[in-house]
C-alpha cells in the first residue's frame, strides 16, 4: 500500500498539463474553422440570392414582352364556304415593352405560324394596320395594331365549316400566344369568333 501511495503523490505534484500557449492555438484553430464555415455559408447564400434575382429578372423580361389580343377574333368571307381573311388586334401587357410587328424585317421580328389538321407553316405573311399609335411597327405600351392574315397567303389552308386552326404568334423575347378556333357550322361574310 506504500508504493500505491508514492505514485498518487507523484501524480498529484506533477506539473504536466495544457499549457496557456497550446490553449490558444486550439482556440485559433477553432477560430480559423468557424470563419471558413461562416465565409462557406454567407458565400452560397449570397450567390443563391444572386441567382434567384436573375430568374426573377428573366421571368419579368418574358412578361414585359408579351403582347395581348384585344377582342375577338373576326373572319371574313367574300366567297362563302371559305373564310378569306384572320384580323385580330393587339396591344402590349400592362408595363410592357415595345414588340416589334414588322412583318418585312429579316431579325428580331414577330412570328406568326397556322397550324390546322392538315397544313403546318412555321411563317405566315401578314399586314399590320395601326388603330392608334404611330406608324413604327412597333407595339408599344398605350397602342392597337390590327393584324391580318390572308388564308390565300398560307400554303394549302382552307379555312371551312367546322374546321379547326391554330395562329402562334411567337414575340422576339416574350411568352409565345396561341389562338385556337373552330369555325361554326356555316360560314358568314364576317364572324366574331371566341
Amino acid at each position: 500500500m506504500g508504493g500505491f501511495m508514492k505514485k498518487a503523490r507523484a501524480t498529484l505534484r506533477d506539473e504536466q498539463g495544457i499549457t496557456g500557449l497550446e490553449t490558444a492555438i486550439i482556440l485559433i484553430a477553432f477560430v480559423v474553422v468557424a470563419t471558413v464555415f461562416a465565409f462557406i455559408v454567407l458565400t452560397t447564400g449570397i450567390f443563391s440570392a444572386e441567382r434567384g434575382k436573375e430568374t426573377v429578372y428573366a421571368g419579368l423580361q418574358k412578361a414585359r414582352g408579351t403582347l395581348e389580343v384585344r377582342g375577338g377574333i373576326v373572319a371574313t368571307s367574300t366567297a362563302p364556304p371559305t373564310v378569306d381573311k384572320i384580323q385580330f388586334q393587339v396591344s402590349t401587357t400592362a408595363g410592357g415593352d415595345p414588340i416589334p410587328l414588322d412583318p418585312a424585317a429579316t431579325t428580331n421580328r414577330t412570328v406568326i405560324a397556322y397550324r390546322d389538321a392538315v397544313v403546318a407553316v412555321a411563317d405566315v405573311p401578314y399586314t399590320v394596320t395601326v388603330i392608334t399609335g404611330n406608324t413604327d411597327n412597333l407595339l408599344e405600351p398605350g397602342e392597337l395594331i390590327q393584324i391580318t392574315i390572308n388564308v390565300s397567303d398560307i400554303p394549302g389552308a382552307v379555312i371551312a365549316a367546322d374546321s379547326r386552326w391554330t395562329l402562334e404568334i411567337q414575340t422576339p423575347v416574350g411568352a409565345v400566344i396561341d389562338l385556337t378556333r373552330s369555325m361554326p357550322a356555316a360560314i358568314a361574310p364576317v364572324m366574331q369568333l371566341h
